[in-house]
This record gives structure tokens, C-alpha cells and sequence, in this order.
């Protein structure tokens, strides 16, 4: 790098290798909204070993880190404010550009060895987000409804779909009308590492979703397609084109706003999916499935039941009355 901002840092020997870590990193993500939140953790990084504001992760000499500059740099950004899983994160895509930077040659094995020798922060919290109530999601499903124009139907559905399936919001957004199976009740999700699995619909999210079709037609494409201000359904190569997982998140957003409910997250129908699953005493394997969790141990982390006992427990507990002695 041309001037990192760790002391005791190598001077480069020349300009970086043709061949970019950071980029063969990248592309090995099959997720576009990975591949954008890792780039940016790689950004936030170049910029702090280089002093630069403006400074990007590509192009820079990755290969010349050492030990004594990634300790420093785990030392940087747990100084940051952030929180430790947003560091553990961060540490992620440094230790994996650094061994892209050993797969390319650039850098010796005890070299990547010693510098992505870096131990996540430890940390406990309480779990993030919120449960979504079910008198919020009927708020906004008659939002929806109250909507002029295809975009209350298409919106009824997706909020009906995220709530009966758990999906996270990319999956919701990577739909294809040949994913959906409506005898089986059913849509093929596409998770992380291309991961699939099979979600299924309850009877009232499927009514949702077929009212939607009726308007979007059985034309092959994305299942969920933005709508322009006009109400026209917009197209690419002639059939439906593919929304983002932002545009999923700022659907919700918007009709949350509607209902006047508190504000939620795609992620946070998610929790509240895995949640009721446990709730209702469904086991943990089969809502890992139902979610595409790689481990179970993530989905028990959505657990709510001990959180319920607990509260059950000091419920027991009775407050003597106020009374002098």
C-alpha cells in the first residue's frame, strides 16, 4: 500500500500484483447483497490502513500485510464503536482476501498464516431485532389492500410470503414464477451458497400471491417485479424483471408507515417465523430446513421459549403491598 497507516509496515517493492484479492474474494460470493456488504467491510479496511478517506479495497497490495499490521488493524476497529459482531465481520473479509492473496501466490503460507491468525472478538448480547405482532402484519396487509393499483396486490403478497416463510429478503427478491408450486403449496428458495430448499405457503398467503398473478400474468420472469409510478409492471427482455432485496425492504418499509406500526425489518418476519415455529413445538431440525440455516445452532439462537420461562418465572413472584410498619 502506498502509505499504511500502521507503524512498522513494509515499503512496497513495486506496484500490487495484476491479479487483485480482493476482487477473486468477491466473486466468490454467490450473493449480490454479500458481495456488496463484504466489499464494503474490505473499503472501510483500506481506508483505516491507509489513512485515505476516499480509498477502495481494489488494487491495493493485500499480499504485504504482516502479523504485527492485522493485530494493530483488529486493535483499529475494535477502537471504531462498533459493535463486536459488525468487527467479527470486518475480520471475516480481511482474513479472506488474505487468502485469496495466498491462493494467487502472492503471499507464502506462514506469512497468510501468521496474519490471519486473528481471534473474533468475544461478546454475548441480547438477540437483535424485534417479534412482529400479528395485529402489525394485519395492519399492513390492509394497507395494502387500501392500496390503488397492482402495487397494494403485489405488496399484500410479499408480505404475506415473508411472513409464512421466513425468507430473507434477497430469496424473497430472487423468486421466479417457476419457483412457485401451487398444488404443493410450495416455492423453491435459493439461499446463501446457492443453498436450495423448499418453503411452504399457508392457505391465505397463497390467495395473496394468486390475486398477485392475476394481475402480473403467467409470463416466465421474476414472481415479484417492480411497478413504476404509473402502475405499469416493468420488463426486461420481455418478461418480469428481477427487484432487489433493498427494494423488498423499502416495500415494508413503506406500507409499515401506512398501517402506522412500528418500523420492522425483512429480517425481523424472519425471526418471527422461527420463532413461532419453536413456539408451536415444531423441533429445531425442521425449522433449520424451513430457514436454510447450515446450523442448527443459528437457528436456536431465535429461540424465544427461554426468554418466555424466564418471565414466567418472576411472574410467580408477588409484590407485597404497600403497608407501614
Amino acid at each position: 500500500m502506498d502509505a499504511l497507516a500502521l507503524p512498522g509496515a513494509p515499503e512496497p517493492p513495486g506496484p500490487p500484483p495484476a491479479a487483485d484479492p480482493c476482487r477473486a474474494y468477491l466473486d466468490s460470493l454467490t450473493g449480490a447483497e454479500s458481495r456488496r456488504t463484504m466489499a464494503g467491510c474490505l473499503d472501510r479496511i483500506a481506508r483505516i490502513l491507509t489513512g485515505d478517506p476516499a480509498a477502495s479495497a481494489h488494487g491495493q497490495p493485500w499480499h504485504l500485510l504482516r502479523y504485527e499490521h492485522t493485530v494493530r488493524l483488529r486493535a483499529l476497529l475494535a477502537g471504531q464503536g462498533w459493535s463486536p459482531a459488525h468487527v467479527n465481520k470486518h475480520l471475516v473479509a480481511l482474513r479472506r482476501v488474505l487468502r485469496e492473496a495466498w491462493r494467487l501466490g502472492q503471499m507464502t503460507a506462514e506469512d497468510y498464516q501468521r496474519a490471519a491468525d486473528l481471534p473474533t472478538l468475544r461478546h454475548t448480547r441480547l438477540p437483535a431485532g424485534s417479534h412482529v405482532p400479528p395485529e402489525a402484519v394485519a395492519a399492513v396487509l390492509a394497507a395494502c389492500e387500501d392500496a390503488p393499483g397492482p402495487a397494494g396486490l403485489r405488496d399484500g403478497a410479499v408480505v404475506a410470503v415473508l411472513y409464512s416463510t421466513g425468507c430473507r429478503r434477497a430469496e424473497i427478491a430472487g423468486l421466479t414464477l417457476a419457483d412457485y408450486d401451487p398444488g404443493a403449496r410450495s416455492l423453491r428458495v435459493r439461499g446463501k451458497r446457492d443453498r436450495e430448499r423448499l418453503a411452504y405457503l399457508t392457505g391465505a398467503a397463497v390467495a395473496r400471491l394468486e390475486r398477485w398473478l392475476a394481475v402480473r400474468g403467467m409470463t416466465a420472469g421474476a414472481l415479484f417485479c417492480p411497478i413504476g409510478r404509473t402502475g405499469r409492471l416493468r420488463h426486461r427482455d420481455g418478461a418480469p424483471a428481477r427487484m432487489t432485496g433493498q427494494a423488498v425492504a423499502d416495500i415494508l418499509t413503506r406500507r409499515l408507515a401506512e398501517a402506522g406500526a412500528a418500523r420492522r425489518t425483512p429480517h425481523d418476519f424472519r425471526r418471527t417465523f422461527i420463532g413461532e415455529l419453536l413456539d408451536a413445538g415444531v423441533d429445531l431440525a425442521t425449522a433449520q430446513a424451513l430457514v436454510g440455516h447450515a446450523s442448527p445452532a443459528t437457528t436456536a439462537r431465535y429461540d424465544r421459549r427461554p426468554e418466555h420461562r424466564r418471565r414466567e418465572a418472576v411472574d410467580r413472584l408477588v409484590l407485597p403491598e404497600a403497608r407501614p410498619l
